[in-house]
């Protein structure tokens, strides 16, 4: 069975999201093993944030995740210069993955001032889920999603929500 972490800077604090994930994690279970690893996000930033604050806070961040970072692991990155599949793409290339022999995704969502530019390099493949900006905790959920809908359509099931 399909291996899937989703490594995500910070927790989810709002209950919708928190329950719109909980409702993916339970559809999920009978095509993969799904684990989510949160790192702390960096220390809280003042009212008005300097550049450096941010860029401080992004490393501290970036650190965190190349720690928990596997290389057994085919990475996907989540960045907003990504590149932008559909749904049917997404679930082409985890089919095409798991064939090729990969059991094991691994997709990085980094926190509200984004990912620095070393855990990109990591990454052994960039995906933006839309030219639009979500919150990284909404990433989570529309995430979850997308990948459910993946192995739908992989299984040729019936995906109407």
């Amino acid at each position: 069975m399909l291996r899937i972490k989703i490594l995500t800077v910070g927790r989810v604090k709002e209950d919708y999201l928190k329950r719109g994930i909980e409702h993916f994690r339970r559809r999920l279970k009978p095509y993969c093993r799904l684990e989510e690893v949160e790192v702390e996000t960096a220390a809280s930033l003042p009212q008005r944030p300097r550049p450096d604050d941010l860029e401080k806070a992004k490393k501290l961040e970036e650190e965190k995740l190349l720690q928990a970072l596997d290389p057994s692991f085919y990475n996907i990155v989540l960045d907003e210069g990504g590149k932008i599949i559909t749904s049917k793409g997404l679930a082409r290339s985890i089919s095409n993955l798991q064939t090729r022999g990969q059991s094991k995704l691994c997709f990085i969502i980094g926190g509200p001032f984004g990912l620095g530019k070393e855990i990109k390099e990591k990454g052994d493949y960039i995906l933006s889920l839309s030219r639009m900006t979500f919150t990284h905790e909404m990433i989570r959920l529309i995430l979850m999603e997308q990948v459910y809908r993946a192995f739908k359509i992989n299984n040729s099931e019936p995906y109407h929500y």
